[in-house]
């Protein structure tokens, strides 16, 4: 077995071209890489082969893919699933299903497999392929984003487990129930070992050797990598395959190892480079070698009618199973435009059947091709369906559904925002300054003594439930840190850091990425506030009638200069009181609270 780095090099290179070609035109990779495959490969132009040694890669590769799959996946989330992302799942998944297997069956008189194959593919959704789209279109905070995400989530794990229970038939070659119970008794098992082991044995087998000191960045890389060739093994065993190992190796390893969770998210991001930035792709280009041209020919109106009725099974039938929800046809219909896409986990599940013999390459080409179709309608659907919904109201972002308030800094004015919005909101205060964090408890405010940095002392902020986070210490570096935990590890829809610098760096693109508002310390004024609080000069509150609409920076200008000292707590819009910092534009009628030092009271309108 002779590995051509030529080749190997080709293959790379097209893939990466390919995929970040069509990366810029929002799809996945993926489909640039089958795409790669099609036209470089034998298919078209031949200039790509096929290799011995490029399989053995692409398996590789895609065991890694699948573990990375599996880490990036929260299981306490995917066991809760919400019970509208169950509802979106199994409609999304069970009509297309059902119905493209009774259209190669009955009307294309294909064989069973192919029609359970077809099914499979059909009722998948790409998770990747909607985070993408999601992003893009700036639907990640709303429900039906996070109903999609589940529904992808729960849809994919059914798959694979559909998927593996017909492989576990097909190699035993018969429907005898004696032999089927015996493979169910495997897969039970097969099942309860890898449970016990991921939740139970692992964690005790990495406490013992981080005691030992043999915990280290390398030495856990080598760890994930020996569970996950176990689980593949054992997966193997039991009749099933060795992808649906690798994926629950993922889940308990997120789960259930002890590890710090800085490192853990390295390591992720590792397995993610080594999977997806180089293995994977060779999967994918090699995937597309297998996918024969002549479908357009010969099977074109199969492709047709796959896809029509991959599309609208997976619409309709998301949208008939929603309505249980309460949340309307409506939102159910554009819920399963949303999850139309398809992406690697069929593509790979194909692949296997094609390899293994079960699919013919005609209909391996049809699922490829389905996959692109129906992906590229994504975007177009999700557009028009989220503007529909907000043109009529019925758009729901997750801030609506949130409530409360964390603030990193307990110092004076920190406090004082906090006692202003306590009575109508919970607020919590995180300090790792003792004296500081007394006085708010002396206050009767919610406060954590601890480093806002620490996932663990965070949490102990019900940050979780929290609509707004305001990073206001003196330390610009530390502000803008645990903003980024406040985003990406507990997705907080509203993050507002205070700047005591005025420099435009790394800094600020780290804002810029976790897309929180910045507001300028010398416009703020907190630190000053801070610092002047200790004098016991008398406090003045006032309430100030906003006239024109204008921003949060441009109305501290305003106030900026017509007084020295003062600080913005909050503003009443209608029968809704908002913190002042988290309110990014004022509206005509608004009113601000603020504090003003000293015994004249001077006449402020905004």
């Amino acid at each position: 077995m002779e590995l051509s780095l030529l080749n190997l090099l080709l293959v790379l290179l097209s893939a990466w071209v390919a995929g970040s070609m069509v990366t810029r035109l929002g799809y996945p990779a993926i489909f640039g890489e089958l795409l790669a495959g099609i036209i470089l490969g034998p298919p078209l132009l031949g200039l790509l082969d096929a290799s011995e040694t490029l399989t053995v890669l692409a398996e590789v590769g895609v065991l890694l893919m699948m573990l990375y799959i599996g880490m990036e996946i929260d299981p306490k989330e995917l066991f809760k699933a919400s019970w509208s992302g169950f509802l979106a799942a199994i409609g999304g998944f069970i009509t297309p299903f059902v119905l493209t297997y009774l259209v190669v069956v009955t009307i294309f008189g294909g064989t069973s497999m192919a029609g359970l194959f077809v099914g499979i593919a059909a009722g998948v959704t790409s998770l990747a392929t909607k985070s993408r789209i999601l992003a893009d279109l700036n639907l990640l905070d709303t429900r039906i984003a996070h109903v999609m995400m589940a529904g992808a989530l729960v849809a994919d794990s059914l798959s694979l487990i559909v998927f593996a229970g017909i492989i576990s038939v097909v190699d035993l070659g018969t429907l005898e129930v004696s032999q089927l119970i015996t493979v169910g008794v495997e897969v039970v098992i097969f099942f309860g070992v890898t449970i016990f082991l991921g939740l139970r044995v692992f964690p005790i087998a990495w406490e013992w050797l981080a005691k030992v000191g043999l915990a280290s960045r390398t030495f856990y890389a080598t760890f994930l990598l020996l569970i996950t060739l176990l689980f593949a093994e054992m997966a193997e065993i039991a009749g099933l395959h060795a992808i649906l190992g690798a994926f629950l190796a993922g889940l308990f390893i997120r789960e259930g190892v002890g590890v710090e969770r800085r490192l853990a998210g390295e390591l992720t991001e590792l397995v993610r480079d080594v999977s997806i930035g180089f293995l994977a792709p060779i999967f994918f280009v090699t995937a597309g070698f297998h996918v024969d041209l002549n479908v357009f020919v010969t099977s074109l109106p199969l492709l047709i009618a796959v896809t029509i009725v991959a599309t609208l099974g997976k619409i309709l039938g998301t949208m008939v199973f929603y309505l249980f929800s309460g949340n309307g046809w409506r939102e159910g219909i554009v819920i399963g435009a949303g999850m139309n896409g398809r992406g690697a986990v069929e593509i790979i599940i194909a692949e296997i059947a094609l390899s293994a013999g079960i699919i013919s390459p005609e209909i391996f080409s049809v699922l490829v091709f389905m996959a692109i179709f129906t992906t590229a309608t994504v975007p177009v659907f999700l557009k028009w369906g989220a503007d529909w919904l907000q043109s009529r109201g019925e758009l729901t972002r997750s801030a609506d559904q949130r409530n409360g308030l964390v603030i990193v800094g307990a110092g004076p004015a920190a406090r004082a925002i906090a006692k202003s919005l306590n009575p109508i909101y919970p607020v919590w205060l995180i300090d790792n300054n003792l004296d500081r964090t007394q006085q708010a408890e002396a206050e009767g405010l919610n406060v954590v003594h601890g480093d806002a940095l620490s996932y663990e002392q965070l949490q102990k902020t019900s940050i979780a439930n929290t609509r707004w986070f305001l990073a206001l210490t003196s330390n610009t570096e530390i502000n803008i840190l645990a903003a980024q935990i406040a985003r990406q590890t507990f997705d907080v829809p509203e993050i507002l850091v205070l700047s005591t610098r005025s420099e435009e760096g790394t800094l600020r693109r780290m804002l810029s990425d976790i897309r929180a508002e910045c507001v300028e310390n010398d416009l703020a004024n907190l630190t000053a506030w801070d610092q002047h609080s200790d004098q016991n000069e008398t406090i003045h509150y006032d309430e100030i009638e906003v006239d024109t609409p204008l921003s949060m920076n441009s109305f501290l200008q305003q106030f900026r200069e017509k007084m020295a000292l003062f600080l913005p707590l909050t503003v009443t819009r209608g029968d809704r009181v908002l913190p002042f910092l988290a309110t990014e534009t004022l509206e005509a009628g608004d009113q601000v609270t603020i504090l003003r030092s000293g015994d004249a009271t001077e006449q402020i309108m905004a």
